[in-house]
């Protein structure tokens, strides 16, 4: 498993994707890797569009990026990587599970193909993704994802609230999650931070990196508050 998680894709006043750029060389490796692209998420942009600009993105990285859109699952064993954008992750969901892509990727991913996701592409590789923050938009044909991580990832998570504002918090909706799942973990993923998860030895390691860190909710227990650097491990059960 050689997995990066990102809560979002842009620090403020950062490029696109800039405050990884390290990482995703990282995990990609040396030489020019071919990399399936699943724009998914997209809504309000073509699939097309949304693929040319991860393309430029990653051909900055010295990499070739096609979109999945245009691909068959079979075609899979012919790329290096998987990187899955963010956007909407009921759309996502949906795109994903009706092309195929749904029970091919975990396999090759499980085999050792790098997965990169954000927002959206984040969620896709937990359990489910009954933790995103995205209205469903489309019903996705049941909420199970690619089932990368055994746990649950908030992404852009925050703790804050609008003043005057009478909805619930980020935290009482994660409370209800955790109410109706009670044996599911769930990472609250702040912006400019990550999960990696890196083959080992002993089986895979995972570490919270950059940003402000996260917090793990976890049913009638204390919220933890963890900082970059915290190794998380011991959430791939």
């Amino acid at each position: 498993m050689n997995l990066l998680l990102l809560s979002n894709s842009r620090k403020p006043g950062g490029g696109w994707l800039d405050h990884a750029e390290p990482l995703i060389r990282e995990i990609l490796g040396a030489g020019r890797a071919r990399i399936l692209f699943l724009p998914f998420a997209a809504v309000n942009m073509s699939f097309d569009a949304y693929t040319s600009m991860a393309a430029e993105r990653f051909a900055r990285m010295g990499h070739a990026l096609y979109g999945a859109h245009r691909r068959r699952p079979a075609a899979l064993a012919g790329f290096d990587a998987v990187v899955v954008g963010g956007g909407n992750s009921f759309r996502l969901l949906a795109e994903t599970r009706a092309r195929g892509w749904l029970t091919a990727i975990p396999r090759a991913v499980r085999a050792g193909m790098p997965y990169i996701g954000w927002s959206a592409g984040a969620n896709l590789a937990c359990p489910t993704i009954r933790t995103t923050n995205d209205m469903p938009v489309i019903d996705p044909g049941g909420f199970e994802a690619l089932n990368l991580v055994p746990f649950q990832i908030n992404p852009h998570y925050t703790e804050r609230s609008l003043r005057g504002h009478g909805g619930e918090t980020r935290d009482d909706r994660i409370a209800e999650f955790l109410a109706m799942n009670p044996g599911v973990a769930v990472l609250g993923l702040r912006e400019g931070s990550l999960v990696r998860v890196s083959p080992g030895a002993r089986g895979p390691r995972a570490s919270l990196l950059l940003g402000p860190g996260a917090r793990l909710f976890r049913h009638r227990r204390a919220v933890r508050e963890l900082r970059a650097g915290a190794n998380l491990t011991a959430l791939l059960g």
